[in-house]
């Protein structure tokens, strides 16, 4: 078999297994959904291609996903550059996404806080003061869910324990609440 056959192969085996998830999804659109209507904000954050996804939905919810719709407050805390930098430098780098929660989130605001690992020490930081501020937790992880399924309301920990595996199926995720999310809200609205 061909690395190619190979690698999609076990990318269709992956997302058979993720099927089972359905509770998990299920349990954050419902703690989305209530926190947009109530005009709250989804606030992302995660690290390298964490951070990517994390921009990558913020921008489906900003913006639009499949239907031409009013946009829905949401950002990523890993694209600010100059606060990233100067938090990083004046505190540590474990502080880039806890500093910024604390000054632009909420009770009632929604995390939503990618790790592969589970173990990223900003990722659960941001986690830890989440809780502190009464701000909602949804985690997407890896297999082991780490040390951040004990921070999360709700944690997707994806039946994957390689990095590339996992955020495929945190992608996927993320589109199916968005998608959820958006029918929900804006059903009559036309596409």
């Amino acid at each position: 078999m061909s690395a190619f056959k190979d690698y999609c192969l076990t990318v269709s085996k992956n997302f058979e297994v993720l099927s089972n998830l359905e509770a998990p999804v299920r349990s954050a659109i419902e703690l989305i959904k209530p926190a947009l209507r109530s005009g709250n904000k989804i606030i992302f954050c995660g690290n390298g291609g964490s951070a990517a996804d994390s921009q990558h939905l913020a921008a489906e919810l900003m913006g639009r996903f499949l239907i031409d719709r009013m946009p829905l407050p949401a950002l990523a805390l890993s694209v600010d550059t100059s606060a990233l930098t100067a938090i990083a430098n004046d505190y540590s780098f474990d502080e880039i996404f806890a500093r910024q929660l604390r000054g632009l989130g909420k009770a009632n605001d929604v995390l939503v806080a990618i790790s592969t690992s589970g173990n990223s020490a900003n990722v659960l930081r941001a986690l830890e003061v989440a809780r502190e501020t009464g701000i909602k937790t949804i985690g997407l992880t890896g297999q082991t869910g780490g040390k951040m399924k004990a921070l999360c309301d709700v944690c997707i920990a994806v039946p994957a324990t390689t990095s590339n595996h996992i955020q495929e199926m945190h992608i996927a995720i993320g589109h199916m609440i968005c998608g959820e999310v958006e029918r929900d809200m804006f059903a009559t609205t036309k596409p």
